[in-house]
């Protein structure tokens, strides 16, 4: 069975440019400078509908999810029972990584054809402007890399990260329930989940953002808008706002930090196993001149080669499947060729 990194490598993103040191840049670089109609191409929402906050000791959440899912594809998580310690130390990883030197950074670039390591987002190949943001991804140890980063002490940051996937590992599976159960999907009912349902075969990427202080926000991009190749994405921010997902009729809505939440966003591959019930959520980054914001995202799917298709509970004479069964790795070529349009490559007729 391939892993995620060798299904990175068989789909490579070339992106040209060379990491500028976003940090010394006075004024924005007409290379950053994107026009006011990539940022207004939706109606802005009303400034009182906000992604659902929703306590996992809820007796109800099952449902309260269920409800975000089907009218966000997005919600927040509070009691999540991941330690605010871990949330701050993975957060201190990040802020010691994109504040080291733009040279020692480069020493651990990603590859065209790499999974890991430090550089532009993936998707900035599919547009003609560069983004105000930098990007570190780990795809299993990050042991090599961050040897490179810190030659002397990088058994404390490796440590760090191991212990934050381990955590990740175990909310992605209690997630996962509270959103299948809803759906009348169970255990017996998806055997790659394995034969307790705790996902342990799952694979997943973490991704470290940063997005600098920028000269002019307005007309910069710190993530253009997509949505997520995975089941799901989990998604830490510090207390900075900027993330943005669109509400399809509402425009865009800005899913402001909560104290110790968690943001879950549904991808691609749930919207096709939900037969289009949840939707993928269409997110983007804004940035701003005051304060640096950084983001960790847990990026989860299932094991490489596991074909995902509409489930069979959720299909029917009156409810055709939407989507044709495809796995992990074969949507990561195709997302890679056509981007935002890949799911509309994989369905099989329209919603009715």
């Amino acid at each position: 069975m391939p892993s995620l990194s060798e299904a990175y490598r068989a789909h490579p993103v070339h992106v040209q440019h060379k990491h500028p040191d976003l940090n010394s840049l006075q004024e924005l670089p007409e290379s950053y400078t994107w026009t006011h109609h990539s940022h207004d191409d939706h109606t802005p929402a009303a400034s009182n509908e906000s992604v659902p906050v929703i306590d996992l000791n809820d007796p109800n959440a099952s449902k309260l999810i269920h409800h975000a899912c089907i009218t966000w594809g997005a919600y927040q998580v509070v009691n999540h029972a991941i330690p605010m310690s871990l949330l701050q130390d993975i957060q201190w990883v990040g802020e010691t990584l994109f504040s080291l030197p733009c040279h020692q950074k480069q020493k651990a670039a990603r590859s065209p054809d790499g999974a890991d390591g430090y550089g532009l987002a993936r998707i900035s190949s599919f547009f003609p402007k560069l983004m105000w943001s930098e990007g570190f991804t780990i795809v299993g140890s990050p042991l090599e890399h961050f040897r490179q980063l810190w030659p002397q002490d990088y058994h404390k940051y490796c440590d760090i990260v191991k212990r934050y996937d381990e955590a990740m590992k175990k909310l992605v599976g209690k997630l996962m329930w509270l959103m299948l159960d809803s759906l009348g999907i169970t255990k017996e009912d998806l055997k790659w989940a394995g034969s307790k349902g705790q996902f342990k075969k799952t694979c997943a990427a973490l991704q470290l953002n940063s997005y600098p202080t920028c000269p002019d926000p307005d007309r910069a991009m710190g993530l253009a808008a997509h949505t997520d190749s995975t089941l799901l994405t989990i998604l830490y921010q510090n207390n900075i706002s900027g993330l943005q997902v669109h509400r399809k009729g509402g425009g865009w809505v800005t899913v402001a930090p909560v104290p110790e939440g968690l943001v879950i966003n549904v991808g691609d591959l749930l919207h096709i196993l939900s037969n289009g019930l949840y939707p993928s959520v269409l997110h983007r980054v804004l940035v701003n001149r005051i304060q640096q914001r950084l983001s960790v995202a847990y990026l989860c799917g299932p094991p490489p080669n596991v074909e995902i298709c509409p489930h069979a509970k959720l299909v029917g004479p009156n409810k055709p499947p939407l989507y044709k069964a495809v796995t992990w790795n074969e949507y990561l070529g195709t997302k890679a060729k056509h981007f935002n349009k890949a799911l509309s490559t994989v369905r099989l007729c329209a919603p009715s």
